[in-house]
C-alpha cells in the first residue's frame, strides 16, 4: 500500500507518494491555507494539479498525512480534509499543523524546540511525540518574528523614515521600489505578508552591509526573545529551524542565537526529507 505526505505552505505544496522505503512520486501544487481558501478551491486545485500525476495509484493509497499552514484548529483542519477527500476518496486522511511537520522533521522521536522561519514564523516545544508548548503565531502585524515578512517590514520602516543609508536606498529604488507601489502592495493587495517577505530577494543581495546585517540580526533576536524564551527550560535544547529564511541568513541566525544565549541545532530548508524518514520509520 501507498501513503501520501503533503507539506503545504501558503505558496506551494510538496506531495510525496511513498511505498515502504521507496519514493514513488513527487508532485508540486499551489499552496493551501484554510484562512484564505475554502474546501472547493482546495478540491479544484487537487483535481487539476495533483490527481493526474497519481491517478494510477489512487486505489492503493491507504493514508494521507497532510501538514499545512493554518491547520491550527478543528474548523480549518476540516476545510482541508473535505477539500482532499472530495477528490482522493481516501478514508485515512490525517490533517496536522505545519509545526508538527517541522517538529517531526527536525527532532524525529527526540524532545526539542522546532522553529519555522519562512514567509512567516512559528515555533514549538516537542516532547518526541507531540507538541506540548506553543507560543501562538499572530501573523505579520504583531508577530512572525524572524520571518521574511518581519525582515521586510523592518527594512521598510527605516526606509519610510529615511534612515536607510543612501547607497542602499538608491539601490532599492533602482530595483523598482517606491512609496506608492509599496503601499499599494501592503494595503490593497492579497496576502501582504508575502509581499513583505519578497523584499528578502533585495535584502539578501546587500546582507554584507552593516546596516542590513543589523536589521536581520535584530529580527532574529526578536524571534528568540518573543518566541523561544517562553518555553520551559528553553536553553536546555538546541534550537532547530526549517525554512528558507533560516537557511539564507544562517550566519546571522547563529549570531542572534549566541547573543541570546542559545545553541543553534539543525537549520534546513524543507521538512520533506525528515518527514519521509519519520513516516518510513513509523
Amino acid at each position: 500500500m501507498y501513503i501520501l505526505i503533503a507539506d503545504s505552505g501558503s505558496t506551494k505544496t510538496d506531495w510525496i507518494l511513498l511505498k515502504g522505503n521507496e519514493t514513488v512520486k513527487e508532485v508540486f501544487t499551489i499552496g493551501f491555507n484554510p484562512y484564505f481558501q475554502n474546501k472547493d478551491q482546495i478540491s479544484n486545485a487537487i483535481y487539476a494539479q495533483l490527481l493526474p500525476s497519481i491517478a494510477e495509484y489512487i486505489e492503493q493509497i491507504s493514508k494521507v498525512y497532510y501538514y499545512g499552514a493554518g491547520c491550527s484548529n478543528e474548523d480549518n483542519c476540516s476545510i482541508v480534509k473535505q477539500g482532499i477527500s472530495n477528490i482522493l476518496k481516501v478514508k485515512g486522511i490525517f490533517i496536522s499543523h505545519d509545526l508538527l511537520a517541522a517538529s517531526r522533521a527536525l527532532c524525529q522521536d527526540k524532545p526539542g524546540i522546532a522553529g519555522i522561519l519562512g514567509t512567516g514564523s512559528n515555533s514549538a516545544l516537542y516532547d518526541g511525540e507531540k507538541i506540548i508548548e506553543n507560543v501562538p503565531s499572530v501573523g505579520y502585524m504583531w508577530g512572525d518574528h524572524g520571518s521574511g515578512a518581519s525582515i521586510g517590514n523592518k527594512f521598510l520602516t527605516y526606509y519610510f523614515h529615511d534612515d536607510v543609508p543612501k547607497d542602499i536606498k538608491s539601490a532599492f529604488e533602482k530595483a523598482g521600489y517606491h512609496r506608492e507601489e509599496i503601499l499599494n502592495n501592503v494595503y490593497k493587495k492579497h496576502m501582504p505578508s508575502k509581499y513583505l517577505a519578497s523584499l528578502s530577494l533585495f535584502i539578501s543581495k546587500h546582507k554584507t552591509n552593516e546596516f542590513v546585517k543589523n536589521i536581520i540580526v535584530s529580527c532574529f533576536e526578536e524571534f528568540f526573545t518573543y518566541q523561544i524564551s517562553k518555553y520551559t527550560d528553553s536553553k536546555k535544547y538546541p534550537i532547530n529551524t526549517v525554512g528558507s529564511i533560516g537557511v539564507n541568513y544562517k550566519e546571522f541566525l547563529e549570531i542572534a542565537a549566541k547573543n541570546k544565549g542559545y545553541t543553534l541545532g539543525k537549520v534546513i530548508r524543507s521538512p520533506l526529507e525528515g518527514l519521509i524518514k519519520f513516516h518510513q520509520s513509523h
